[in-house]
């Protein structure tokens, strides 16, 4: 009988050494875990739409008073459903371009104008944007010009079928050359 209960006692400290060691491995791996979410899952870093709306912001801020026939009113923002991929030349290679746009306009009529005119938009855009150069766009001088001729062009357009300016500004809200 003596024999049995050692038995017991020996079977008894190896299952709590089992138990002992599966309880610190799942510590282990619960504080391993615990630990990665907080060093690598903070979400720091904005997102390209929270970009978007800061340069939005931002250039809401900076914008000239109205000219010409702009209605005057709140400043409104009309994004192009897509980016314009487009191929430039320059001096050693052509360059693969990506650029996201957003219109200001001012006054909700001229929101739904420009709307209503995306198509028409998105093709001036495009025929100015493919006309630059790679070299004249790794400057910010460059990129400057882009946006005034975008603007021109794009208010050239709708005043011949609007007989209005209905885009105040051509804002870049990603621009990526590769």
């Amino acid at each position: 009988m003596a024999e049995e209960e050692l038995q017991v006692e020996e079977g008894g400290k190896g299952k709590s050494k089992m138990m002992l060691i599966i309880i610190i491995a799942v510590v282990l791996i619960g504080g391993g875990a615990a630990a990665y979410f907080l060093l690598f899952a903070g979400g720091d870093e904005p997102t390209e739409e929270q970009l978007a709306q800061t340069d939005a912001a931002a250039a809401e801020q900076a914008a000239p008073a109205p000219t010409g026939n702009a209605e005057i009113g709140t400043a409104l923002y009309v994004a192009m459903p897509r980016p314009f991929v487009f191929n430039v030349p320059g001096t050693g290679r052509d360059r693969l371009v990506q650029i996201k746009v957003q219109l200001l306009v001012r006054g909700s009529e001229n929101e739904e104008i420009a709307k209503t005119h995306i198509p028409l938009i998105e093709g001036t855009l495009l025929q100015a944007f493919s006309a630059s150069n790679a070299d004249d766009l790794i400057t910010e001088a460059g990129k400057i010009e882009l946006r005034e001729q975008a603007v021109v062009q794009v208010q050239k357009a709708l005043k011949e079928i609007e007989g209005k300016d209905v885009v105040e500004r051509v804002l870049f809200t990603g621009f990526v050359m590769q």
